[in-house]
């Protein structure tokens, strides 16, 4: 059995941002250690009962990891540790915002193993990030990112966002640039999506606020994909960009549709075709609620193992298809995607199946054609 992924949520924030509708909430810092003692126990009875297995993929996200005390986050990693079976070179990334970053969580995330960071930088412009309800600036990206490499952690992701209200095109160049500054070796690019029941939904419905557009969404894309890859980095994913060698193996891991094992409210898992949710409330996981469970059907499993596989900028390999399910892709998908390769969004070539750029523009068109 190959190694699996391991995923932490940790749901506390210095502040809710006006888009996010993550399970994560701002204000709860009392509930921390009773939160960590229930995610110790749960890691404590997941690993037992999926036999202690090996996992070359550690992966914190929230929320914001680094609001967490120094102590509380060794705890959780020692309790993985004890119960999984960590690959001595495997990646460990921890999630953090600017501005919450101090030099004692740095230096514990590195006594822990950890060798990666992930940052939501979003924008270089105050006026954006502030219509976010970022409690960041550009200078609180340079300060965590300066406290991280003096920790020894120099693997460095950056989140960046297009289509904010107020955005230009001039914004997202010298986001770009700002970020590229500070020689990350890895850029997340996303696009704004508008979450019903976030401030930011009501202030859009209201004509409060306006979003650039479809049409300038698309330009920004294309300039992110255009300036990282005239800097050396390559588009592994439709939004993500790394240096090479620098690809988030957690990421590639789940979009190849290995196993991993979620902790944490709102956690998911994938183990042996059996999906798990951990409930979204932090008070319901808090009381102990059991998760959801469901068994994936052969067709289910396959619809996602080609929805998240042509996310690769790589593709499904015809021949990986065929070894997992037993029969081969063509077979299966090819009459459904014949039309997406005579119109030039699928391409099929050295056994390989993936879209092409403008494919990734329009994927979904080429999903629901896939659909039973």
């Amino acid at each position: 059995m190959k190694p699996l992924g391991l995923y932490v949520h940790i749901p506390f924030c210095a502040r809710k941002c006006a888009y996010c509708d993550f399970a994560s909430w701002a204000g709860r810092e009392a509930d921390r250690e009773r939160y960590v003692e229930a995610l110790c126990r749960e890691i404590e009875i997941r690993g037992s009962a999926c036999g202690h297995p090996a996992a070359d993929t550690v992966f914190f996200g929230g929320g914001t990891p680094s609001l967490l005390p120094p102590e509380l986050y060794t705890k959780i990693a020692r309790t993985l540790r004890a119960n999984f079976e960590i690959a001595p070179d495997a990646e460990w990334t921890v999630e953090c915002n600017p501005g919450t970053l101090t030099a004692e969580f740095a230096d514990a995330l590195r006594e822990s193993g950890c060798n990666r960071l992930s940052m939501g930088m979003q924008a270089a412009q105050p006026e954006l990030l502030r219509a976010l309800g970022r409690i960041h600036d550009l200078d609180g990206v340079r300060q965590a990112a300066a406290i991280a490499r003096a920790a020894g952690i120099d693997n460095l992701n950056l989140d960046l966002m297009l289509g904010l209200p107020g955005q230009t095109l001039d914004h997202m160049r010298e986001t770009l640039d700002a970020a590229l500054d500070l020689k990350p070796r890895h850029v997340s690019c996303y696009a704004l999506i508008v979450e019903e029941g976030t401030p930011l939904h009501g202030w859009v419905e209201q004509g409060r606020v306006k979003l650039p557009g479809e049409d300038m969404d698309r330009a920004m894309y294309g300039l992110c994909r255009d300036t990282l890859e005239k800097q050396g980095f390559h588009q592994y994913e439709i939004s993500n960009f790394a240096l090479p060698g620098g690809e988030c193996r957690h990421n590639v891991n789940c979009w190849q549709r290995r196993d991993y094992l979620g902790f944490g409210c709102a956690a998911h898992s994938l183990w042996r075709e059996e999906r798990r949710a951990n409930p979204r409330e932090l008070d319901d996981y808090l009381k102990g609620q059991a998760p959801e469970t469901e068994i994936i059907s052969a067709a289910d499993a396959r619809f996602e193992y080609m929805m998240l596989g042509l996310r690769l900028t790589a593709g499904v390999s015809e021949r990986d298809f065929e070894e997992r399910f037993g029969q081969g892709l063509w077979e299966t998908y090819g009459a459904r995607l014949e039309p997406a390769v005579r119109d030039g969004r699928v391409t099929r070539r050295d056994g390989r199946v993936f879209l092409t750029r403008r494919g990734m523009d329009v994927m979904n068109s080429v999903l629901v054609a896939l659909l039973d």
